[in-house]
């Protein structure tokens, strides 16, 4: 992850969890300081301990159809509470709150500033089929090659 990249989620945490403060009462802070000491340490632990959770609670993860995530950024937002003096979350309902704000504000942003579509591109040709009748009454396939146009290029 490169430092655009990187100060871009940070950003975006830090205004998702400005809302989820002002948005609930058991998600507080005493200063700004607190704030941003919270948001680098949330910041830091969806970078190295989320992508860990999720590797071991995959099954978990499938079965709720992904709602285990949302789990996962609850007990990192509980964690980040816990360990910030200043930073203040009250219970679990409250991260649930706090991450399900933070989750939203982020997939706004992206939806609305990213640049989330995937490209695929093939290079080289593509089989044509075409029909030839040699000799008999069944027609043969035989593959002919056309070169790929732009599209053929599939966007996601």
């Amino acid at each position: 992850m490169n430092f655009p990249q990187l100060f871009k989620s940070w950003i975006l945490i830090a205004l998702g969890v400005l809302l989820a403060s002002n948005t609930s009462q058991g998600i507080a802070y005493d200063s700004n300081g607190a704030l941003i000491v919270a948001v680098i340490l949330l910041s830091l632990c969806n970078v190295f301990f989320k992508p860990l959770l999720m590797l071991f609670s995959l099954p978990f993860i499938i079965l709720t159809f992904g709602i285990g995530v949302w789990l996962i950024n609850a007990l990192l937002f509980l964690l980040v509470g816990g360990l910030v003096e200043g930073f203040h979350v009250a219970s679990f309902g409250s991260a649930l709150w706090g991450a399900l704000v933070v989750s939203i504000t982020s997939a706004v942003a992206n939806l609305l500033f990213g640049k989330n579509r995937v490209k695929v591109q093939m290079s080289g040709t593509r089989p044509q089929q075409s029909n030839a009748t040699g000799g008999g009454d069944r027609p043969r396939t035989q593959q002919t090659r056309r070169p790929l146009n732009d599209d053929d290029v599939i966007d996601i």
